[in-house]
C-alpha cells in the first residue's frame, strides 16, 4: 500500500483550483483570465486566505465566499483550506435599490 506524500515534498502535485471574483472584483484577477474566472495550480497547503493575498484583494471587500457552492463563515474564510477540485467565488458588498 502506498504511503501519503508528505507537505511540501516535491514529489506531491500541486492541485487545480478554479478561482472566480465578481462585479468590482474582477479587476484583480489577472489579464489573460477567461470572464470573471481563472484555472490556478496551487500548493495542496493553500487557503482561502492565502489566495485573497495572492491577488491583494482588500478584506473588507471579500463579502460573500462560496467553495463549490457552499458558503464560508467570515470567522472560517482565512485559515479554509482548498483541495483539488474546489471552486472558489468571492464577491463583494452589494448594494441595490
Amino acid at each position: 500500500m502506498a504511503r501519503p506524500m508528505p507537505r511540501g515534498s516535491p514529489f506531491r502535485p500541486n492541485m487545480k483550483i478554479t478561482f472566480k471574483l465578481f462585479a468590482t472584483l474582477t479587476d484583480y484577477l489577472p489579464a489573460e483570465r477567461q470572464y470573471n474566472a481563472v484555472e490556478l495550480e496551487v500548493d495542496p497547503a493553500t487557503t482561502i486566505g492565502s489566495l485573497v493575498a495572492r491577488f491583494n484583494l482588500p478584506e473588507k471587500l471579500v463579502h460573500l465566499v462560496l467553495v463549490n457552492g457552499v458558503y464560508v463563515a467570515p470567522e472560517e474564510r482565512m485559515a479554509r483550506a482548498l483541495v483539488d477540485g474546489d471552486t472558489l467565488a468571492i464577491w463583494p458588498p452589494v448594494a441595490g435599490g
